[in-house]
């Protein structure tokens, strides 16, 4: 139920208008309180909410400047409109109106970031605690602005300070400097004393020389029009330094007659430019080397159908999926997440790969390879770094799944009904972080036709949209389950397809894996 009045605006007696949302789910309170506001001298236009869904249409469809709220409604309350509000990031008064609360939920609503509260039996303050916030969030608003202008006028001063470190010189037709600005001393080591009434283009370095007076003479017939040359110069300890050189043809002007040049150096520029592509290629190559190690394909499970993927963050990451042959012949899925994204995580991966390959052939108990594992991933990294992991191992013959989890993210059983069958909970430490650590493997879980068993790192939970909201884990299993009867390798598709479209394409922070199991 909401109810509205007219467009804010000030009536005959000079009313102000005020924008006025109510969350109520009574509608003569809130037309009590809308009357006790215009008696005040206000000319109130409300709407009236009493869900957490309507409020939030409410907050994208208008601008509110105070917000008041019932403490309990049948389906809402006033700490869960304060969460929507704050989950809007907009400013607005929250003041609570009630009937009967406690002094100690008041002050625990204050803290949490109401602006005031109110007793329904006792409404005198209304008016001058709603004029009171409307003036604290003018004042808020203005503070705002200020810091806004402030940052804005900082970025302005700071392009003028860097400008000032280019070269800015006055060249008659003949290339021959009239004015030189103190920057020459910093970038060629030369006074810009001694540089006036030389030849600017004797300064270019000698397989440049040519091409740059050319391309200064072609300039000339352009009055008054920029153009653009970039070539090596010889700096006076020898050096060559690059120069970015934007010039302007104002010759017919009385007041400058020359040629105008601001030369930039960005010598260091392409030396970053050349690095950042080595290293580009480098990490382009480490990717490929990683991708290699995951598994090109799922294995073949009789009752199972398989399979998995991983994205990272930055071109390596610190992530880790892998399906391991036990010596018993049996598979165990495995997944894991080192602490970071990188290369160092990445290389830590590929090692803790090599040990748990190593292990699952000479072993078949899962607690004894997480085991060992962890003194040999403890022998090998600090206190910075840890690896989590766990490993589930599927019986095909008896459909049965037992897990260890070096304190890895939990994984799932979804039942054919859609709800979660079962959770695989951490059973022990990271690997890497305490000596002598034991891992105790699950009780036997038995598996039905048509369960499907989800692994994966926490990215997946933590993608974050433009709002800061997270992916969490009820929506990872909401698209598992509602794409739970096509392949596994469609699953796992539809899930990143689900992360990237929630994140709104940002920027990804984290690395993502994925593992699915379907029982069929």
């Amino acid at each position: 139920m909401s109810g509205t009045e007219g467009q804010p605006k000030a009536d005959g007696g000079g009313k102000r208008p005020l924008r006025l949302l109510v969350v109520e789910d009574s509608e003569f309170d809130a037309r009590m309180l809308v009357g006790l506001l215009r008696a005040g001298g206000f000319a109130p236009e409300f709407e009236r909410v009493e869900t957490a869904g309507a409020m939030r249409a409410a907050l994208g469809q208008a601008s509110w400047e105070v917000i008041l709220a019932d403490y309990n409604l049948p389906e809402f309350s006033a700490p869960e409109a304060l969460e929507v509000l704050q989950e809007s990031q907009l400013d607005i008064p929250f003041i609570i109106v009630s009937g009967g609360i406690g002094e100690d939920t008041a002050v625990a609503a204050m803290k949490s970031g109401a602006h005031d509260y109110l007793m329904k039996g006792n409404l005198a303050r209304l008016v001058p605690a709603v004029e009171r916030e409307l003036r604290e969030a003018a004042v808020r608003a203005s503070r705002r602005q200020t810091v806004k202008d402030l940052r804005e006028s900082e970025l302005r001063h700071r392009s003028l300070i860097e400008n000032t470190s280019d070269i800015v010189a006055v060249l008659d037709c003949k290339g021959m400097i009239q004015f030189a600005s103190p920057a020459c001393e910093r970038v060629l080591g030369r006074s810009a004393e001694s540089l006036v009434d030389t030849d600017w283009f004797a300064l270019a370095h000698d397989s440049d020389r040519e091409r740059l007076r050319a391309e200064f003479g072609q300039g000339l017939g352009r009055d008054g029009k920029q153009f653009v040359i970039e070539g090596r110069f010889t700096a006076a300890d020898g050096s060559e330094r690059v120069l970015d050189t934007t010039a302007v043809n104002l010759l017919a002007d009385e007041a400058i007659a020359g040629v105008v040049v601001n030369a930039r150096d960005i010598t260091e520029r392409l030396k970053e430019q050349a690095a950042m592509l080595e290293s580009e290629e480098q990490f382009r190559v480490a990717r490929e080397i990683q991708q290699h190690l995951f598994p090109r394909e799922a294995p073949e499970l009789e009752g199972f159908d398989i399979a998995g993927a991983s994205k990272p963050a930055a071109a390596t990451g610190g992530d880790y999926f892998d399906y391991l042959t036990t010596s018993d012949n049996q598979l165990a899925l495995a997944i894991g997440d080192v602490s970071g994204h990188g290369v160092g995580p990445a290389m830590l991966m590929a090692e803790t790969r090599a040990y748990l390959r190593l292990l699952a052939r000479n072993r078949n108990d899962l607690s004894l390879i997480l085991t060992r594992a962890n003194t040999m991933v403890g022998e090998d990294v600090g206190k910075e770094r840890f690896v989590t992991m766990l490993l589930a191992k599927l019986d095909p013959g008896k459909r049965t799944l037992v897990h260890a989890s070096a304190g890895h993210t939990p994984a799932f059983v979804i039942g054919p009904d859609g709800g979660v069958k079962s959770e695989l909970r951490r059973t022990g430490m990271p690997l890497g972080i305490m000596p002598g650590a034991e891992y105790n493997v699950s009780r036997q879980l038995r598996l039905a036709k048509g369960d499907v068993l989800v692994l994966l790192t926490d990215g997946l939970e933590e993608t974050a949209n433009l709002q800061g909201e997270l992916f969490g884990t009820d929506r990872i299993l909401e698209v598992v389950n509602k794409h739970r009867d096509m392949k596994a390798a469609t699953i796992v598709k539809s899930v990143f397809e689900s992360l990237e479209a929630f994140s709104g394409n940002a920027e990804q922070v984290d690395d993502l894996t994925m593992i699915v199991a379907k029982s069929e």
